[in-house]
C-alpha cells in the first residue's frame, strides 16, 4: 500500500513538471514571435529580413561604412593640412515601424550608426621640395541617423508572412548628424546620352526594379562616364568638403572615393547657395552598388577641434554586365 502511494505521488510530481516546461514555453514564444509564425499583423522583424536579402538596400552600408578609410583616398594637398580623409561607421540600432494598408505595407526603415571621422594631416604645409606623408592623424567620433522609406506589396495569404510580402519600391537614403549647418537640397545625375536624374527629396524619392509608376533604378555600363552635381545649403562662407563613395561591392571591394569641386556660392540671407560638381567613371564590375554623397563643413577637415557636423544622400545604381 505504502509502495502504491509512492508511485501516486511520483505520478502527480511528473504532471506538474510538464505543465511548469509547458507553460514556460507558452510565455518564451509570447516574448520571442517567430517571423515564420501566422498572426494578425505581420511582424516588423518579416520586413527587416526582407530588406536584408535585398542586394539594392544592403549596398549602402559597404559604402557607408569606408571601412579601409585611410588607404583608398588619394592626397588632397589643401591647406592643420588635410592628406587623407576617411570615415569607419558602425551600425548601433535600427528600427522598423510598419503601417499595413490593406495590401501594402509602408515602412520607415531608420538606422543608428556611430562613426570615427579619420583625418590625416600635418601641422606644416606641403611644399614642392618634401614629401609630407602627415604626422598627425586625427579622429573624431560623431553619430548620424539614417532614413529610408520602403513599401511592400502583399503578394499571398498564407502561413508563413515572409513568404507574402514582396519589396516593390525603396526610396534613397537621407540623414546625417543632428545639426543643420549644412544641407545637401539637390541632386543632378547626368549620363553620358545626356539623360538625367533629379533628385530634391531623397525619402520621398523612389525607385523599383520592375513597376512603372516608380522610376526605375539607375542602370549604367562598364566604365560610364557620369556628372554628379550637388546643391548645398550651407551657414559657412568657406567651401565645404563634399565627396561621393561608391563603387563598394557587399565585402567592402572596389570601393572608390572623389572630391567634389566647388563651381558656385550664392549669399542667400545667412546661409549659402552652394553647387558643387564632379565627373567620373563608374568601374568595370558588374553588380548592384550605392553611391553616398557626404557633405562636411569645411572646418570639420580643417580645424582639429571642431565638431563633426555632416550630412550625406546615397543613391543605389546597378553596373551591367554588357
Amino acid at each position: 500500500m505504502e509502495n502504491k502511494s509512492t508511485l501516486i505521488k511520483y505520478i502527480v510530481a511528473y504532471i506538474i513538471l510538464g505543465l511548469v516546461i509547458f507553460i514556460s514555453g507558452c510565455k518564451d514564444s509570447v516574448n520571442a514571435p517567430d517571423i515564420n509564425s501566422s498572426t494578425t499583423t505581420t511582424d516588423p522583424a518579416v520586413f527587416e529580413t526582407l530588406a536584408n536579402q535585398d542586394e539594392t538596400l544592403s549596398s549602402f552600408e559597404p559604402n557607408y561604412n569606408e571601412n579601409d578609410a585611410m588607404s583608398f583616398l588619394g592626397k588632397t594637398l589643401t591647406e592643420i593640412y588635410p592628406i587623407r580623409v576617411g570615415q569607419k561607421m558602425r551600425l548601433v540600432s535600427k528600427n522598423y515601424e510598419v503601417n499595413e494598408v490593406g495590401d501594402t505595407a509602408y515602412v520607415k526603415m531608420i538606422k543608428t550608426f556611430e562613426g570615427v571621422l579619420y583625418i590625416k594631416a600635418s601641422y606644416t604645409p606641403p611644399d614642392s621640395f618634401t614629401s609630407n606623408a602627415g604626422d598627425t592623424l586625427i579622429e573624431k567620433s560623431f553619430s548620424t541617423t539614417m532614413t529610408r522609406n520602403l513599401i511592400f506589396a502583399k503578394k499571398q495569404i498564407g502561413d508563413i508572412p515572409l513568404n507574402n510580402w514582396h519589396l516593390v519600391a525603396a526610396s534613397l537614403p537621407a540623414g546625417g548628424t543632428l545639426t543643420d549647418n549644412i544641407n545637401i537640397t539637390k541632386l543632378t545625375v547626368t549620363y553620358s546620352n545626356g539623360d538625367q536624374l533629379v533628385i530634391t527629396n531623397p525619402t520621398e524619392f523612389y525607385l523599383t526594379r520592375e513597376f512603372p509608376i516608380w522610376r526605375q533604378i539607375p542602370v549604367v555600363a562598364r566604365n560610364e562616364e557620369v556628372v554628379v552635381e550637388v546643391a548645398v545649403t550651407s551657414a559657412y562662407a568657406d567651401s565645404d568638403f563634399v565627396t561621393v563613395t561608391y563603387g563598394a561591392n557587399k565585402f567592402g571591394q572596389h570601393r572608390d572615393k572623389r572630391k567634389f569641386e566647388l563651381i558656385s556660392s550664392v549669399q542667400n540671407g545667412s546661409f549659402y547657395d552652394k553647387i558643387y560638381q564632379k565627373k567620373f567613371k563608374t568601374h568595370q564590375f558588374p553588380g548592384y552598388y550605392h553611391a553616398i554623397i557626404n557633405a562636411f563643413p569645411r572646418q570639420v577637415i580643417f580645424d582639429d577641434a571642431a565638431p563633426v557636423e555632416s550630412k550625406t544622400w546615397g543613391i543605389p545604381y546597378i553596373v551591367r554586365a554588357n
